[in-house]
């Protein structure tokens, strides 16, 4: 996701890039290890925003360390460095796990979270309650957009079944830009969810709330994917 996101954002701020392993780009780079406070500490001074993509999903100590720990890392910083916006990033399922997925409809991202047992949907759950107690003791916001299932805007498939909570590569980094750009007065609370999903006929999840507050406007519905042509 972070390549997308990059293109997306880049003409608009000023960017410093980190990752785990070096990683070429005309921006401001450094080797960051999240689960490493002073080195997320250091990566954040000066900055107005942090944006978190961190994820690790497989392994059980690494993924605490990554998706939990990291969360706590970012927001540790954002405190130290007085960044008013932090940008957070999970799974669906960070709310939505199971007992959504198998009998609910027209969710939206203010449902009661229900992560499930999942490791990833645990540890990326446990972060984003780190957030909203971070938000609660001091003066911050934190905006977590949610994802699923990624396509290319011009896939060429037709007539296939598509999951239910899909968004184009290009919509999904728009969607970053969206929240770094929103009026943070105009949030219900200092942390708040979005799903972010395209525009599709089944009505299981809402983008209603990305729409109204980040004013998010997906380009791409594939429709080429939903709809059977006629032989």
């Amino acid at each position: 996701m972070g390549p997308h996101v990059v293109k997306a954002i880049e003409d608009y701020h000023t960017l410093r890039i980190t990752d785990t392993m070096p990683i070429e780009s005309r921006h401001e780079t450094r080797i960051v290890d999240v689960a490493d406070l002073d080195q997320v500490r250091r990566a954040a001074e000066g900055m107005d925003a942090i944006i978190n993509l961190s994820v690790l999903r497989h392994d059980r100590k690494l993924a605490f360390d990554v998706s939990t720990r990291g969360s706590y890392n970012a927001m540790q910083a954002a405190v130290e460095h007085g960044i008013p916006r932090i940008v957070n990033t999970g799974p669906h399922f960070t709310l939505a796990g199971q007992t959504y997925e198998d009998f609910d409809f027209d969710l939206n991202p203010d449902i009661p979270p229900h992560p499930g047992t999942n490791l990833y949907a645990l540890t990326k759950s446990l972060g984003q309650e780190i957030c909203r107690i971070f938000t609660e003791n001091h003066d911050l916001h934190v905006l977590t957009l949610l994802f699923l299932t990624f396509l290319d805007h011009d896939d060429p498939r037709t007539g296939t079944d598509l999951n239910p909570f899909t968004v184009s590569w290009r919509d999904c980094a728009e969607s970053f830009r969206c929240a770094l750009d929103a009026d943070l007065d105009t949030m219900p609370s200092p942390c708040e969810c979005f799903f972010i999903v395209a525009d599709l006929p089944h009505g299981w999840v809402s983008n209603q709330k990305t729409k109204r507050l980040l004013g998010f406007q997906p380009r791409d519905d594939f429709k080429a994917v939903w709809h059977k042509k006629a032989d």
